[in-house]
């Protein structure tokens, strides 16, 4: 049977999307979560990044692999039905935790969130992979943005680094340059959105988010997570996150000590 949050057309819909709304995901933790990421700003971790420059209004925080750090975050994940829904979109009968995200826009900060795909970043490739992207604030101009079918796009994007704007790695031949969805006519997916509800997008999925020109905040909780088929692979250089010493070889599953299993 499909998860009561599903639909068998939003199932479709990932598949042929790579990016499809589920209404009410964490709805009963979003207290729990925005407590966390309040825990989140107070003590970041060692990836934390403050990503404006000089003279940009506002404030763009973002942190990630803090959940075993942070209990609000791990017992968020746990009580949620995060996995359960994860494995109906992959059509996995297996869901691998990957990592956590946190992103905060203050008011004013009007910097979008530059597109990308998530996968080049990434040490795993495969095709059973889904991030959920979750507003713990109301959203409806200043919300994550999906570009339709990018997931099937023969060859990777470009990564680069939000900050200095340069390539993430050599070989710029390998990858597609950064396109401007909007100029160039693509199918944009956006939602308005309520706390709790989430974006769920495939690793390859190329996205970016607007900025905040409200007056409230916008913290966003992402859970990044791997199905059956996720591998680790080899990148060109340091991933992110880069998770030093995991001593993986090429074509392995994840480590489940590091990446347990949650169905």
């Amino acid at each position: 049977m499909t998860h009561p949050l599903l639909s068998p057309d939003q199932i479709d819909a990932y598949e042929r999307d790579g990016a499809v709304l589920v209404k009410g995901l964490f709805k009963d933790q979003i207290e729990q979560l925005r407590a966390g990421i309040e825990h989140n700003m107070a003590d970041p971790g060692p990836y934390a990044a403050e990503n404006l420059k000089e003279g940009e209004g506002g404030r763009f925080f973002d942190d990630y692999c803090n959940w075993t750090r942070i209990p609000e975050f791990k017992a968020a994940i746990h009580a949620s039905p995060a996995a359960a829904v994860a494995a109906e979109l992959m059509k996995s009968k297996t869901v691998q935790m990957f990592h956590d995200h946190v992103l905060v826009k203050e008011p004013g900060t009007s910097k979008p969130t530059p597109w990308h795909q998530d996968s080049p970043y990434y040490f795993v490739e495969g095709e059973q992979t889904v991030s959920f992207w979750s507003p713990l604030d109301p959203v409806s101009e200043a919300s994550l943005r999906c570009i339709s079918g990018s997931h099937r796009w023969e060859k990777p994007v470009l990564p680069t680094r939000w900050l200095a704007e340069t390539s993430f790695y050599p070989d710029e031949d390998d990858y597609l340059p950064v396109p401007d969805p909007d100029a160039e006519g693509m199918r944009v997916l956006e939602w308005a959105m309520e706390p709790g509800d989430a974006v769920a997008f495939n690793y390859k999925t190329l996205h970016g988010a607007r900025g905040n020109d409200s007056t409230q905040r916008r913290r966003a909780f992402s859970l990044r997570l791997l199905g059956d088929d996720a591998r680790y692979i080899e990148r060109p250089g340091p991933t992110s996150p880069p998770f030093p010493g995991h001593e993986m070889k090429a074509g392995q599953k994840l480590r489940t000590d590091w990446f347990p299993m949650l169905l």
